[in-house]
């Protein structure tokens, strides 16, 4: 399917990216001066860059003063989890209850901060009423929803998700009451009676997985292509940003977000958490807050990027645990309202100094915290870990914006060599940069320790990795001479997993400095 015929780039009058960041400061969700000093905000660090950074909330949380404080603080916009949809705002036809989503407005008002409204049309928080209505009451029941709720904000809400989530996984559209009566119509629909509503605040399409490229995201540029065709009031596309560090980093998210703002959109990470599998260790944090550093990363390079909202700040009020059983420790702050290492990687993207996040224990060192130009990913290709053989599969990804030599770069995956011969042999078994460009060999550690020492060091004698490209699966493959029997339940850089995902305890170098990860 080609999309560039269907829909052509906007022109933005030739602004260089930072003018174009400054002017979503001045009209978008920006709250609070543009300047920046050591040990300023998230939000005053954001604003130096023309963008704001922001955190949703919901009204349980707001009588916890130390929670309040911060929530106040340290963030410049605010998105309210509920207490704006439709189940809470209009329970029964036509009464309309607005005391909740008036307490997280007032709030803003209190600490001089924006508000993202959330959400007006949404398949999912609805009363039971609007699934009974008939068909053909549907358009009407919608457009007065988001007439009297947008009515009531105008001039306290900056922005509105004015449609959430409207595809499937696929990249079809996802059934819902709106769907079953109007078609995709409804989206267009929404948008006109918000803006005739509300017609300065921002209008926005959010979704969930449409922060790198694939179906679900490429659906999304057809369908905005198709609005703008039609002249439908549409200002930007909001990326939710869920992630997990077992999944991998979203693929080319800041070119993703690069061609939505060259249709003349704006781009907003609107729910950003990352969460992982518990319990949290060193190496998970690491891992979570390279992802961070790399959402802000891809912020700050995209001009119409104007700003990040985390999904709450806090793991003491994160939605993760409950939905996701066994996941959790996604946010910035603990459940103790202290910064993690991700709130260091953020505050070092945007320019500023660490704040002294809690890295759980690690010695203070290189904690991959502080992201790099690359990334390495990891799976297992070998089912036991008491035979004769190690089987690591990695791939290496350029996260930057600048291609990378691979011949100045290395990868070392850290394991103890037990009993036996202590002498080995490597192989590469397939890659698709031909296994002839890859170099590999295992290296006694200069200070050996529990689980890590040796390494297999993998290295490359041509080529270079573009932005955002990877170098495809390399399978490798090592033995001692004796064939004897490794364990490698124990090896530091040994996983499970049997689908790639980014491995913190897999080190890469540059030029012979650390890049990635954490070394034992």
């Amino acid at each position: 399917m080609s999309l560039v015929k269907r829909c052509r780039p906007r022109r933005t009058g030739g602004l260089p990216a930072l003018l174009v960041g400054t002017l979503a400061l001045a009209t978008g969700l920006v709250g609070g001066p543009a300047s920046a000093a050591p040990q300023d905000t998230l939000h005053d660090l954001a604003a130096a860059q023309g963008r704001y950074f922001g955190s949703a909330t919901d009204n349980p949380e707001l009588p916890d003063a130390a929670y309040a404080e911060i929530l106040g603080s340290e963030f410049g916009q605010i998105t309210p989890g509920n207490s704006m949809k439709w189940d809470t705002i209009e329970p029964v036809q036509g009464q309309f209850d607005f005391t909740k989503g008036d307490v997280i407005t007032d709030f803003a008002q209190q600490h001089g901060q924006t508000v993202r409204g959330h959400t007006l049309v949404w398949h999912s928080q609805l009363p039971g009423w609007v699934g009974s209505l008939p068909s053909a009451q549907v358009e009407t029941a919608m457009t007065d929803h988001i007439t009297a709720e947008a009515t009531h904000y105008r001039g306290e809400v900056a922005a509105w998700d004015v449609v959430n989530e409207p595809f499937n996984e696929d990249g079809t559209f996802r059934t819902s009451p709106f769907y079953t009566a109007m078609g995709s119509d409804y989206i267009a629909t929404a948008l006109r009676a918000a803006h005739a509503a509300d017609p300065d605040a921002k209008l926005y399409i959010n979704d969930y997985n449409i922060e790198g490229m694939g179906a679900k995201s490429d659906a999304m540029y057809e369908l905005v292509c198709e609005l703008l065709d039609e002249g439908v009031p549409l200002d930007g596309v909001g990326m939710q940003a869920h992630l997990a560090i077992q999944y991998g980093f979203p693929y080319q998210m800041q070119a993703n977000m690069q061609r939505f703002a060259d249709l003349g959109l704006d781009v907003a990470v609107t729910e950003l958490d990352v969460r992982m599998q518990l319990p949290a260790d060193a190496a998970k944090l690491a891992t979570q807050s390279s992802y961070y550093g790399q959402v802000v990363d891809a912020c700050l390079a995209v001009g119409r990027c104007v700003g990040i909202t985390i999904w709450d700040y806090t793991d003491k009020y994160s939605w993760v645990p409950s939905t996701f059983p066994g996941e959790g420790a996604a946010n910035l702050y603990d459940d103790d309202l202290a910064p993690k290492p991700a709130y260091d990687a953020v505050r070092t993207a945007l320019g500023g100094e660490p704040g002294g996040g809690d890295d759980g224990g690690d010695d203070g060192g290189d904690d991959g915290s502080t992201p790099g130009t690359l990334k390495v990913q990891y799976r297992s290709s070998d089912a036991s870990a008491g035979d004769n053989q190690i089987k690591p599969g990695l791939q290496l990804v350029n996260t930057g914006t600048g291609a990378v030599s691979l011949p100045s770069v290395t990868v070392r995956y850290w394991f103890s060599g037990d009993n036996g011969a202590t002498t080995y042999g490597s192989w590469c078994d397939w890659s698709p940069l031909d296994c002839s460009t890859v170099t590999h060999r295992v290296v006694a550690a200069s200070t050996p320790k529990a689980g890590a020492d040796h390494y297999l060091e993998v290295g490359f004698t041509s080529g270079s990795l573009a932005p955002g490209a990877s170098t495809g699966e390399i399978q490798l493959r090592l033995s001692k001479t004796d064939w004897s029997d490794f364990d490698e339940s124990d090896d530091y850089s040994y996983g499970t997993g049997t689908s790639y995902a980014d491995a913190s305890k897999i080190t890469v170098y540059a030029g012979g400095d650390l890049v990635w990860g954490i070394e034992p």
